[in-house]
């Protein structure tokens, strides 16, 4: 790095209320799912597309983040991933204000565009404004301000978009075609509000960033990092340990939302009514902030990046038995205490993954950051599964198994192969 933080507080700080907007933005797709799939007239498998346009947006504009942090360095790059979050946040208006689901995935999409751009220059940030070993303490950390954002989010939102859910649904049922065209509209305007709200604040904390004394950094190649030196490495897709990592963010994104986007839906199908599953987000997501709390304690005096991933593998694997062989409230809790497991995979993911890349850094992160379209593919897989009868929600979690089985390798043997050519001589 060009420069040092010895009291890193005001960028850490800066930093943590960015990720809260992240988290807030990004677990509104719970409540989203089951409204829209009102307001929209859609069945489960056309629903889950609201997260697909949300997170597809990260494996398309990754790269272009990356190119654009070129120019625009950390800081400028984070106000304008805020600024277009801002404009997705509007398109709300016109997708409500016509009822149309494709104006309602454009401004998820265009959201996730802004986040994108945001979390390409924030995730790095985080990682290298200190030493390498407590990485995943800070992201920890960030992860908190996320997910307490992520608990909220649902619960603020269903209670102003969803708080008649039940008796709506069933009022739907004895309306003709008119009445329930005019009815539709109605639920539809009740989004306006809160995003307008939203496209405010983002704007706000967009100058507010251009305004703070946020400090420009700089990669640099680790003096002492002991395998090859970044800059005589010819690709990015030369150090293993980043290119399984972003298939672990892949498989790590797609559980984490399929645990928590999809809870809703699922508590139905389990016959619970949906005043009260539109809040099981909000439990997954609590679980998780009591795992990054127990990250924060253990990493790194206590035990090893590596080892929580491994022990974080293994209980999604349980959790996620219990949850198909269960049912009911018991299946739900155990899908949402997935939460727990989830909790530590992305901070001891990215540094195991970005670790002795050098120069490489930027479009590393990028690639990481395109994995987190790993939420857009397994939603969509889970919502269709879910709707073949022989299958059905409850079955359809099995693809989470071996999602978890791979990040288990990875934090086993995964990230320690650090060249090709010496994964090739070993077999």
């Amino acid at each position: 790095m060009t420069q040092k933080f010895k009291t890193p507080i005001v960028p850490i700080t800066i930093l943590a209320a960015l990720f809260f907007i992240f988290g807030f933005a990004t677990w509104l797709n719970g409540t989203l799912i089951p409204y829209l799939k009102i307001a929209c007239e859609l069945n489960t498998f056309q629903s889950t597309f609201v997260a697909f346009a949300f997170y597809i947006s990260y494996f398309v504009m990754a790269i272009p983040s990356s190119w654009i942090l070129r120019f625009t360095g950390f800081k400028k790059g984070m106000m304008v991933g805020l600024l277009v979050m801002a404009v997705g946040a509007l398109i709300f208006i016109p997708a409500a204000n016509t009822r149309t689901y494709g104006l309602f995935l454009t401004g998820l999409f265009v959201i996730g565009t802004g986040l994108s751009l945001l979390q390409t220059a924030s995730n790095p940030y985080i990682t290298i404004i200190g030493p390498i070993e407590s990485a995943a303490k800070r992201i920890s950390i960030m992860g908190i301000c996320n997910k307490v954002a992520g608990v909220l989010a649902p619960i603020i939102l269903g209670a102003i978009i969803l708080s008649d859910a039940d008796t709506l649904t069933k009022e739907l049922q004895g309306l003709d075609s008119a009445a329930r065209a005019i009815r539709l509209d109605e639920i539809a305007a009740r989004v306006i509000n809160p995003y307008i709200i939203m496209a405010i604040i983002l704007t706000g904390l967009a100058l507010m960033i251009r305004l703070s004394p946020l400090p420009e950094i700089e990669m640099e190649q680790n003096e002492n990092d002991n395998q090859k030196p970044a800059e005589d490495r010819k690709s990015v897709f030369m150090y293993p340990n980043l290119v399984l990592g972003v298939i672990a963010i892949f498989l790590y994104v797609g559980v984490e939302v399929v645990a928590g986007d999809t809870l809703p839906l699922y508590g139905q199908s389990q016959g619970i009514a949906l005043s009260e599953a539109r809040y099981f987000t909000s439990f997954t997501l609590a679980a998780m902030v009591i795992g990054y709390i127990i990250g924060i304690i253990t990493i790194p005096k206590f035990i090893s990046q590596s080892r929580a991933l491994a022990i974080s593998a293994g209980t999604g694997i349980i959790f996620s038995l219990c949850a198909i062989f269960t049912n009911g409230y018991t299946s739900v809790l155990f899908i949402a205490l997935l939460g727990l497991a989830n909790a530590l995979m992305w901070p001891a993911i990215w540094p195991l993954a970005i670790h002795g890349i050098g120069k490489y850094t930027k479009i590393g992160s990028a690639l990481l950051i395109m994995g987190i379209a790993g939420g857009a593919v397994f939603t969509v897989l889970w919502g269709r599964l879910s709707v073949i009868q022989a299958i059905g929600h409850q079955l359809a979690y099995w693809i989470m198994i071996p999602c978890y089985l791979f990040i288990l390798y990875y934090s086993i043997n995964g990230h320690r192969i650090l060249s090709w050519r010496k994964l090739r001589a070993k077999n």
